[in-house]
């Protein structure tokens, strides 16, 4: 008679590879963003995140280098997310000028993925205030940000120069629309955003 086959052996590791092995990269990088809009960047650190994730401070060194490598991909996500991929949607949504300025004057109003997006900006530029990786990924997307704007503008038949003061002029208002929105009911933000699609258009006068 054969002796019986070898029963299959169970891992001995710790209960930290499990979440290590689910955790993704975008785990450490949503949850990071999560602690920088409620709390600050100074408690976007290793162990608080962690904790928060219900994991061990060593799982985090599977995905980052350190933590520097995490706040540099915070940044990075959230130039994707709120630049680079807004901007495809807004080219794709429509192809009239008129039309894309619209859509863009309209972004602050666009319910609670605008107030998540506004909390998200807001904690981002505080943190620029003080850190110069996060500075230069501010000045970065703004620049792209209203280098797509004058390209609508100039596309509305405005000379170059002037597009992009136009577009500086709207990114301004779009900034602190956003960043305000306790200023005024629906209907008062609704007339300020039509007063500045129609002013924006306008030409001077000679």
């Amino acid at each position: 008679m054969s002796s019986p086959a070898p029963r299959p052996r169970r891992r001995t590791e710790g209960r930290a590879d499990a979440p290590r092995a689910s955790l993704t990269p975008d785990s450490w990088i949503d949850a990071a963003t999560e602690v920088l809009v409620d709390r600050g960047i100074d408690h976007v650190r290793v162990d608080v995140l962690a904790t928060q994730l219900g994991v061990t401070r060593g799982s985090f060194y599977w995905h980052f280098r350190d933590r520097e490598d995490l706040l540099r991909r915070v940044l990075q996500a959230w130039r994707e997310r709120a630049t680079e991929q807004l901007t495809a949607r807004l080219e794709q949504a429509a192809t009239d000028p008129r039309e894309q300025l619209r859509d863009v004057i309209s972004l602050p109003v666009r319910g609670r993925a605008a107030a998540r997006a506004a909390r998200i900006e807001l904690a981002i530029r505080a943190w620029a205030r003080r850190d110069a990786m996060a500075r230069q990924a501010v000045d970065e997307a703004d620049a792209s940000r209203i280098g797509y704007v004058a390209q609508v503008f100039s596309a509305l038949g405005f000379p170059i120069a002037e597009a992009r003061a136009r577009a500086f002029l709207l990114y301004a208002y779009v900034v602190g629309e956003s960043l305000m929105a306790g200023q005024g009911g629906a209907a008062q933000r609704e007339a300020r955003s039509r007063f500045v699609e129609r002013l924006l258009q306008q030409p001077l006068a000679p």
